[in-house]
């Protein structure tokens, strides 16, 4: 039989993205501006990304910080690259090397769709702590989700049954909406709560029970 494949989304999914940057954010511009310039980086990142989807992810977090700064008349004073030196120590969620694990166990494989560089999802990945089978990053395809590019290269990759490949990720916009264009299945880990959204095939508030969940999707 054809194996299961469960591809990821890393940052947001599996790796605390919203408190890496957010912890940087509140360093350089102060807490009390962190909720809205937060909001603003989520506006401003995906535009440089689809400007230019050849662009290095670690310049792209630089660009997009140097955005902020100018829009908020504050000097970076050589702290551009604060992003990039700061994303390899971004802490995973608590149930991820667990519920990768069980995974494992159960006999799936696992992939990582991420738009970033190779040495940032290396980083991460080892603190996750769980081996994956197949790694795809942005830079290395000259893509960045939304756009398809990350599921045509995984296809390419594994000649993957798609009625037994389920993706997961965190993000309405990359993950979400794309995987229902494609067709895709894809469970939608809701972290802050912005759900319901009929475009899930389901929705989770975190991984720990993920693996009964894509189970049931692919017996």
């Amino acid at each position: 039989m054809a194996a299961r494949w469960a591809s990821f989304d890393c940052y947001g999914t599996l790796v605390d993205w919203d408190g890496g940057v957010s912890a940087q954010l509140e360093r350089l511009f102060g807490a009390e501006n962190v909720p809205r310039l937060l909001a603003r980086y989520h506006e401003v990142e995906p535009v440089l990304q689809a400007e230019e989807p050849g662009r290095s992810y670690r310049d792209v977090l630089a660009l997009s910080l140097e955005a902020l700064a100018d829009e908020e008349g504050v000097s970076l004073d050589g702290e551009v690259d604060a992003l990039g030196r700061s994303l390899p120590s971004w802490p995973a969620f608590p149930e991820v090397r667990g519920a990768l694990e069980e995974l494992r166990a159960r006999g799936w494989s696992i992939a990582v769709l991420s738009n970033t560089d190779p040495d940032f999802l290396e980083a991460s990945l080892a603190l996750v702590g769980v081996p994956v089978d197949l790694r795809i990053v942005a830079s290395e395809i000259g893509s960045y989700k939304p756009a398809r590019g990350h599921w045509d290269a995984f296809y390419a990759a594994t000649e993957a049954d798609p009625a037994r490949h389920v993706h997961v990720g965190a993000s309405l916009f990359h993950d979400v909406v794309p995987c229902a264009a494609l067709g895709i299945p894809c469970v939608w880990i809701d972290r802050l709560g912005e759900g319901p959204d009929p475009r899930a095939t389901r929705i989770l508030r975190d991984l720990t029970p993920l693996a009964d969940t894509l189970d049931e999707l692919v017996p």
